[in-house]
C-alpha cells in the first residue's frame, strides 16, 4: 500500500551543537532558550508549518500531529533494519485524513507522521512523554523513530522523521492536524539522578510535604527516587478523591478546552471509612498524590515506571513535571500529582498512603527562561485532584 511521499527536511545544515555559552552545566536537559538554538540551527526542524513559540516549554517542545494517519493492525517498533514507512506499508490497513479532523476509535492503534524532524549531533539525545492532558484522557501515546528499537527514545545522531503511535483506551478522541499530544526532550549526556542529590534538594527546597510527616522524615524516605503516594482520605467526611472514567461515554475533541461536562465521562470516587479503593481490571482512574510536589527552576521531574512487584497497576502515563512545577514563586504552592491509575488483568486494593510511584529528578544544562506556571498558560499549577482541561465543573 502507497503510505506518503518522502518529503526533504526542512533542515539544512550539518547537525552541530547549539551554541551553550549560557549553560552552567555541559550535561542535562536542555532549557527553552537552547531549545531555541536547535530551531535556529536547524537541529529541530518542521516537515510543514513553521515551528511556533508556543511549542517550547520550560523543558520540552511540542510536537504536532501531521495531516494523515495511519490505522495499523497492531503497535510494532521497525527495528534496526525498517523505516516506519516500509513496517505501515505491510501493517496498515487504511489512511485517514486529518487535515479537518477525524476520529481515531478506542482499542484501535493508529501511526501518525509528525510535522517535526530531528538533526541530532552526537552526544544529544530526546526523550519523549504524552502531554498530561494526552495522559489524563488515557489516550496511550508514544514515540517511534526510523530504525528504532525502543519507544519514546530518540538515539544520538539520529537525523529523520517523527511519528506517534496513539491508541485511546478509554475515549474515542478527535484529533486533526496540529494536535499535540506529545512532548520531545533533549538531553546531552547521561547525567544519572541520584538519590543524595534528591536528599540534598529536599532539605534545601522540599521536592515534597505533606503535614503528616515530617520534613527530615521525608529526605529518609528517599530510596530508589522519590516516593509519592495515593491520597484516598481527602478533606472531610466522603470527601472527593478521584474519578473513574465511564465505559461508553461520548467521543473528546483534543483541542476543545472545557467542552465536556463532567458527569458525562466520569463517575466521582468518595472516601471510605476504610480510606481504601478497589481497582477494576481494565478500569481508568484519576487519583491524586498525598504529597504536595515541587520542581525547582534548574530541575524537571519525571515519575519512574512502577514496579510490578508492588501491584499489578500502572500509575501516570505522561509522567514529566517541568521546571518550576509547584514551586511557590511560581503561583505553584500545593500542587498535588495527578495519577493515571489503570488496574491490570485482577482488582487491586489501594490503600490511603500506599506508594503507587518514584520521582526523579533531573538537572537542567541551565534555568529556563520561562518556567512553568509564569505566563505559559500552564494549566495544572496549584492542582489538586484534577481531570484534563477538556472537561468544566
Amino acid at each position: 500500500m502507497a503510505v506518503f511521499s518522502e518529503s526533504p527536511l526542512a533542515i539544512d545544515r550539518n547537525g552541530t551543537e547549539p551554541s551553550a555559552t549560557s549553560e552552567t552545566y555541559s550535561t542535562g536537559i536542555l532549557p527553552s532558550q537552547t531549545l531555541r538554538e536547535c530551531i535556529r540551527d536547524r537541529i529541530i526542524g518542521s516537515l510543514l508549518d513553521p515551528l511556533g513559540e508556543d511549542q517550547i516549554q520550560p523543558a520540552s517542545i511540542d510536537l504536532r500531529l501531521s495531516g494523515r494517519a495511519f490505522r495499523v493492525r497492531a503497535s510494532f517498533l521497525p527495528g534496526e533494519r525498517y523505516t516506519v514507512k516500509e513496517k505501515i506499508d505491510v501493517f496498515g490497513m487504511h489512511e485517514i485524513d486529518l487535515r479537518e479532523g477525524a476520529v481515531l476509535e478506542r482499542g484501535c492503534v493508529y501511526i501518525v507522521p509528525l510535522q517535526e524532524a530531528l538533526r541530532l549531533p552526537r552526544r544529544l539525545y530526546g526523550v519523549a512523554n504524552p502531554k498530561s492532558s494526552t495522559g489524563r484522557l488515557d489516550v496511550f501515546t508514544r514515540l517511534i523513530t526510523d530504525h528504532g528499537t525502543e519507544f519514546d527514545r530518540v538515539e544520538e545522531g539520529y537525523k529523520g522523521p517523527l511519528y506517534a503511535e496513539i491508541s485511546p483506551r478509554t475515549f474515542s478522541v478527535v484529533v486533526r492536524q496540529g494536535s499535540r499530544l506529545l512532548q520531545l526532550r533533549l538531553r546531552r549526556g547521561t547525567p544519572r539522578p541520584t538519590d543524595a542529590m534528591a536528599r540534598r534538594l529536599q532539605e534545601e527546597v522540599g521536592l515534597i510535604g505533606t503535614p503528616e510527616i515530617a520534613e527530615g522524615e521525608l529526605a529518609k524516605r528517599i530510596h530508589g527516587g522519590v516516593p509519592v503516594s495515593v491520597d484516598l482520605k481527602g478533606q472531610g467526611d466522603r470527601a472527593l478523591v478521584g474519578y473513574k472514567a465511564k465505559a461508553h461515554a461520548g467521543l473528546v475533541d483534543v483541542d476543545r478546552v472545557g467542552g465536556y461536562a463532567i458527569d458525562d465521562y466520569w463517575d466521582p470516587i468518595h472516601a471510605n471509612a476504610g480510606r481504601t479503593l478497589i481497582l477494576d481490571p481494565n478500569a481508568f482512574y484519576i487519583l491524586a498524590s498525598k504529597e504536595a510536589v515541587t520542581v525547582p527552576p534548574d530541575y524537571a521531574a519525571e515519575m519512574a515506571p512502577f514496579n510490578p512487584l508492588h501491584g499489578e497497576f500502572r500509575v501516570h502515563y505522561a509522567g514529566f513535571f517541568d521546571p518550576g512545577f509547584g514551586f511557590t514563586a511560581a503561583g505553584g504552592e500545593g500542587s498535588r500529582a495527578v495519577l493515571e491509575v489503570r488496574s491490570y488483568e485482577v482488582p487491586f486494593l489501594l490503600e490511603d498512603g500506599q506508594i503507587v510511584g518514584k520521582l526523579l529528578y533531573e538537572r537542567l544544562t541551565a534555568t529556563p527562561d520561562r518556567i512553568y506556571g509564569q505566563n505559559l498558560g500552564s494549566n495544572y499549577q496549584r492542582q489538586g485532584l484534577k481531570l484534563s482541561k477538556h472537561f468544566r465543573l
